[in-house]
């Protein structure tokens, strides 16, 4: 099937671009001596994460229990979950995971443990638990001082495991309140099994961290818009593209597209929704639910209606999550057609 077949608004993927991209971040770990967990949260489909794992990685870290399940009952048997898991329903079915799975949570308050210990401890079962410090984006985490604590806590529980640190993002200038956790820790007489480190602007920047033992990386895969205004990624490494049809021009500097908020989603870049390849000078500076708005004044040609134009979105990750299937383009022609198995799983 050529992509000139397909009804638009759709989701590319550009394969050779999305395999350079696995084997990309696959080598540089490899070379690094980190294990790699590709963070499955960007794409929500089992084949492309068994490809990330027949690259080499170690396994996955899904951001909610419902995306773990998908992945569970798809065959991932090694699932990292960075979140913190709250509430007796949702504890109940982390559990029901780790029974037959190697499961990995985190936490970063007394609460959280204890919530967890109480629900391992009602099956019987050894649950894997880590400790999120606190980083410089001030969202979940405990501050440095009370890492012992809640690794003493974990490790007095009998059925949990303390299995090290985690942290999001990893750049390097956290290294030295690593050190001093790592360092609270061992003088605690604690073991760390494992330090994870996260984010796709930091990835590469890994090796400046020699304490971290593997990487949780997302956006890597396909790109974005962001990561490449970031200066993270070029734009030959943008994987994913949306293909929209031109459906109204209703000035000569300003163009409607059939793609709008329910299939770009609203995150923008410097106000801009997203990047359109055929006419990088215009700017899709607003939408509506079905409608995309393009701002062609600093263009020299411009579209006309009934065009189709390739769109690098803002964020990779949410766009995944609005669309049932992921078409997979070599050479033009459809090679692969990826149902979102995890797609709307947020609980």
């Amino acid at each position: 099937m050529h992509v000139d077949e397909l009804e638009t608004p759709s989701v590319l993927i550009d394969l050779d671009r999305m395999e350079r991209n696995i084997a990309r971040m696959q080598d540089y770990c490899d070379q690094h001596g980190l294990a790699f967990r590709p963070h499955i949260k960007t794409h929500k489909c089992p084949e492309i994460a068994r490809l990330q794992i027949e690259a080499g990685a170690v396994g996955i870290a899904c951001q909610k229990i419902s995306e773990a399940e998908v992945f569970a009952g798809a065959g991932f048997n090694d699932l990292q979950i960075p979140y913190n898991i709250v509430g007796a329903a949702k504890t109940a079915r982390l559990v029901d995971l780790a029974m037959y799975n190697r499961v990995t949570v985190s936490a970063d308050h007394l609460t959280v443990i204890a919530g967890l210990a109480d629900a391992a401890g009602a099956e019987d079962l050894t649950l894997r638990v880590m400790v999120e410090l606190a980083t410089e984006i001030e969202r979940a985490g405990a501050p440095v001082d009370e890492v012992v604590t809640l690794a003493q806590r974990i490790d007095a529980e009998p059925n949990l495991h303390f299995a090290g640190l985690l942290l999001y993002p990893s750049n390097p200038a956290i290294r030295p309140l690593l050190q001093e956790a790592l360092d609270r820790l061992n003088h605690a007489g604690i073991g760390v099994d494992v330090v994870s480190g996260g984010g796709t602007g930091a990835a590469f920047h890994a090796h400046e961290i020699p304490e971290l033992t593997e990487i949780r990386v997302g956006t890597y895969i396909f790109n974005d818009w962001a990561t490449v205004s970031k200066g993270w990624a070029a734009l030959d490494d943008c994987a994913m593209a949306v293909l929209a049809t031109v459906v109204s021009r209703p000035t000569p500097d300003r163009a409607i597209l059939d793609a709008g908020s329910k299939t770009l989603a609203l995150d923008s870049v410097d106000g801009l929704h997203g990047f359109i390849l055929e006419y990088p000078n215009a700017r899709i500076y607003k939408l509506n639910e079905e409608h995309a708005y393009v701002d062609l004044s600093a263009c020299d040609d411009r579209p006309v209606i009934g065009d189709r134009l390739h769109i690098i979105p803002a964020h990779t990750c949410v766009v995944s999550n609005l669309h049932n299937r992921l078409y997979g383009v070599r050479d033009e022609q459809i090679e692969v057609v990826w149902p979102v198995a995890a797609r709307g799983r947020v609980w």
